[in-house]
């Protein structure tokens, strides 16, 4: 395969070429896109210098997947013509999402959504990624009716300049000088929780983050039926997002029959024994492309309801690797060029 990746000298873009690395993906040539101001730049890819290319119409041509990460301005204008150049875009923006054309996929959620796309296929968001990768095997067993979800995603989802922010501001406090004002968020980040993950828009009481959360879930999942209420907050961790994810099943699910069930699905691990001091750690989930659950207990308001503590690596599995992840599948399903335009 001839890959493609937009935004490459990005966080996620760079993770994107770290996992296609690790795990030994079938590319016979990379090219890392970039802005102009990246172009001629060389970027390490194992033993080999990949030089930095800018989006030009010449330069997008014959491609088999284009991997992106450089914002949704980026993916509206460009995501297309590379699939109409034959390529088959995976896009990590939230553009094209809710597109209904397109497939909104997690790798061992919905893979069978591939098999309809247009040329364009979309990645969740990292929040909304982990979560239905816990919750999946729970709707295939139980059903489930509600979601009460609280989140506590760390800076380095907002990208490197946030990481910076709480780097400077946490230096600031330790040493007792005067604080930098905050740029990236709306308040300081440093040892501070920020209950508000992008932005609100007008007469609307929600964020643009807790909208996603809700709608991206009912599309992966293929349901309208499940309701669901979130709360995102910003905390100052660096990598790894955390969640407390409230499920009101159909049927009873004892919490034992949940870890077990947990424990046998793809893409989780189970971490529960809390008496011992043994639950998910964001600093554990970083550098994992694995979803770790704990803290499984029932909710005693309700007798169908379990409480979950669930904590994944948002650049990783909540970005690049399940990017990554579908380009594969795509390769072993034979759905790579194949495609119209998006």
């Amino acid at each position: 395969m001839r890959v493609a990746v937009v935004g490459a000298t990005g966080a996620v873009g760079s993770t994107i070429l770290r996992v296609m690395r690790e795990r030994s993906f079938p590319a016979g040539e990379i090219v890392p896109f970039a802005s102009e101001r990246s172009a001629g730049r060389k970027i390490h890819f194992g033993d080999d210098r990949l030089e930095v290319v800018a989006l030009s119409d010449e330069a997008i041509k014959g491609f088999d997947v284009a991997l992106f990460s450089a914002g949704s301005g980026v993916s509206e204008e460009w995501a297309p013509r590379f699939a109409e150049a034959g390529a088959v875009v995976v896009d990590n923006s939230s553009f094209w999402r809710m597109h209904e054309a397109v497939p909104l996929v997690v790798s061992e959620v919905n893979p069978e959504a591939l098999d309809g796309h247009r040329g364009l296929v979309a990645n969740p968001n990292c929040s909304t990624m982990q979560m239905v990768v816990a919750l999946k095997p729970i709707l295939d067993v139980a059903g489930i009716e509600r979601l009460v979800v609280s989140t506590y995603q760390s800076v380095s989802g907002t990208g490197q300049r946030a990481v910076e922010e709480l780097h400077d501001q946490a230096l600031a406090v330790l040493e007792a000088k005067e604080l930098p004002p905050p740029v990236v968020y709306p308040h300081q980040i440093a040892f501070n929780a920020v209950p508000q993950v992008e932005s609100f828009k007008e007469s609307d009481d929600y964020t643009t983050e807790e909208r996603k959360m809700m709608a991206e879930t009912r599309k992966i999942l293929a349901t309208d039926a499940i309701g669901i209420s979130t709360t995102c907050v910003r905390i100052p961790v660096y990598t790894g997002h955390s969640e407390s994810i409230n499920v009101q099943t159909r049927d009873e699910l004892s919490p034992e029959e949940c870890r077990e069930l947990l424990a046998s699905a793809p893409g989780v691990i189970v971490i529960d024994d809390p008496a011992s001091g043994l639950y998910p750690l964001a600093i554990d989930a970083a550098g994992q492309d694995a979803v770790l659950v704990g803290r499984v207990r029932r909710d005693p308001s309700h007798e169908r309801c379990l409480n979950l503590w669930v904590v994944g690596d948002n650049l990783r599995k909540g970005a690049a690797t399940n990017a990554v992840q579908l380009a594969e599948l795509l390769n072993v399903r034979g759905l790579l060029r194949s495609a119209g335009t998006g």
